[in-house]
């Protein structure tokens, strides 16, 4: 069985290299898991490290939040299969922090934990009428159409309403709008998910709406996805000709930012370049500026689902650095939908015994290395226990990032070992992926590990190339645990 009791897993012996191996467990298999547990392997020579993922599968966003029509992004993915087949690697999916195992059992078990488990959940809008039917965040959005296991169900009305309202105008709001209006015959050849494509191939969405707090200056996402986004077949662009004017202030920050100059450019051209009015039937994407959101609107003919949102008019406040931000003005306007996909930001979520800062959503840090509390106290650390991606920054920057910020913390690691920090942890031999196994064993826990991985990768390429697309993701734990039990 590729699924296995762990007391079944036999690992190679390291008495050789030293008496005492350095075991490192990193918690998240996505690009912040894996470039650390790359970096940990080439800095320290002989030490053994285990990565465990919650789901059965690995690779966290590369595989859950690219969009299905950016293959390329998806490419680091050969980097990080062959750290999983590092002989002094493991990957064990399906094992929960939390309720498979706890952070101070892992502590006991291992020398150093690296938190690398990223954002799962949501930044609220806080504002009335959020939990109405229609309102939806963006990554459960995303999660639906890639196929994550939590997302399946999310099933969105696509079929009851002509609009849909992006709130947030950042590289995940686009790639949610690219997504809504691209031709699904574009989609179909990509891995997007079985159910979401059907869904997207019956929908009656015509009008999607971005919806951004500042102006086109200000603009959160990259030229890259807006080229994209803007250059959709037989798409009509719509700007307000009264949002493009710039100010002083506007101009000083262009100065200072290329990347916001090159937004604004591609912005204007696509006002003037195309018709006034769309033509008969023709999908539209409609940006949106200098509008908040003040309360989701309850429609009047189906109680408790979403019909629209009430928007507050902004102007922009300079706030010194050559910053502005957006203020209400008091004036007010409604934008009629059926659904509302709220692309505000994703917000990592507390395990127990671990410090947290609930306001920024992050664990408290410096460097990667764990404070024992909030306080900010730059002395007072949790011994052996590190953080590494949105976890320990927020959840910014695009898949490279986490490089930069892995390296950063297995400096830190590194440090503490050189100068003895972490002495009273690794002059004690630790139990590690053995102790590990044994206590999932006895708790019933099927672990994944990356040979079961590559069974289920084998059978959804099998399964895409029936359809002519690169795989068909398998979207339920069941089916998951089902080919990756399979011989």
């Amino acid at each position: 069985m590729a699924i296995f009791r762990a007391r079944r897993v036999l690992w190679r012996s390291f008495s050789t290299i030293s008496s005492h191996p350095l075991r490192v467990c990193i918690v998240g298999s996505g690009p912040a898991g894996f470039y650390t547990a790359e970096k940990i392997l080439k800095t320290h020579q002989g030490s053994q490290v285990d990565i465990i993922d919650r789901l059965p599968t690995p690779y966290g966003l590369v595989r859950s939040g690219v969009a299905p029509d950016h293959p390329e992004t998806k490419n680091v993915i050969n980097q990080f299969s062959r750290v999983a087949q590092n002989g002094r690697c493991s990957f064990f999916g399906n094992v929960a922090l939390g309720s498979s195992i706890s952070l101070v059992e892992l502590q006991e078990l291992y020398h150093v934990v690296v938190l690398a488990y990223g954002a799962e959940s949501d930044r609220l809008v806080g504002i009335p009428g959020e939990d109405l039917k229609g309102v939806h965040s963006a990554r459960e959005f995303v999660w639906w159409y890639n196929g994550h296991p939590d997302g399946r169900n999310l099933d969105p009305d696509l079929k009851n309403t002509d609009t849909a309202v992006i709130l947030g105008q950042g590289n995940v709001a686009l790639d949610v709008a690219r997504i809504l209006l691209r031709p699904t015959s574009e989609l179909a050849i990509t891995d997007i998910a079985s159910h979401a494509l059907t869904a997207l191939e019956q929908s009656s969405i015509r009008k999607v709406y971005l919806v951004g707090r500042r102006g086109p200056v200000q603009a959160a996402c990259t030229a890259k996805e807006l080229r994209e986004v803007l250059g959709i077949k037989d798409l009509y662009i719509h700007i307000k000709e009264t949002d493009l004017k710039i100010t002083p202030a506007d101009e000083e920050e262009m100065k200072n930012s290329r990347i916001h100059r090159r937004i604004y450019e591609l912005l204007s051209k696509a006002a003037t370049a195309g018709p006034s009015q769309p033509s008969s039937g023709q999908r539209e994407l409609h940006f949106v500026f200098f509008r908040q959101p003040d309360r989701f609107l309850e429609s009047y003919d189906k109680k408790g689902y979403v019909s629209g949102v009430h928007l507050e008019k902004t102007g922009l406040k300079g706030i010194g650095s050559g910053k502005q931000i957006a203020i209400g003005t008091g004036q007010f306007e409604n934008l009629s939908c059926g659904i509302v996909l709220k692309s505000i930001g994703y917000k990592s979520v507390p395990v127990d015994d671990l410090p947290f800062d609930n306001q920024k959503g992050v664990v408290p840090n410096v460097k990667g290395r764990v404070l024992s509390d909030n306080s900010g106290d730059p002395t007072s650390f949790e011994n052996g226990l590190y953080v590494c991606g949105w976890l320990k920054r927020g959840p910014t920057g695009i898949i490279a990032t986490n490089l930069y910020c892995a390296e950063e913390t297995v400096a830190s690691l590194s440090e503490d070992l050189e100068l003895g920090v972490l002495a009273s942890t690794t002059r004690l031999p630790k139990l590690g992926r053995d102790g590990l196994l044994q206590i999932l064993d006895n708790r019933n826990v099927r672990v994944v590990p990356f040979s079961a991985w590559e069974r289920i990768d084998k059978e959804e390429k099998r399964l895409g190339s029936l359809r002519n697309k690169p795989r068909e993701k398998l979207t339920s734990r069941e089916e998951l645990l089902k080919v990756a039990g399979s011989e």
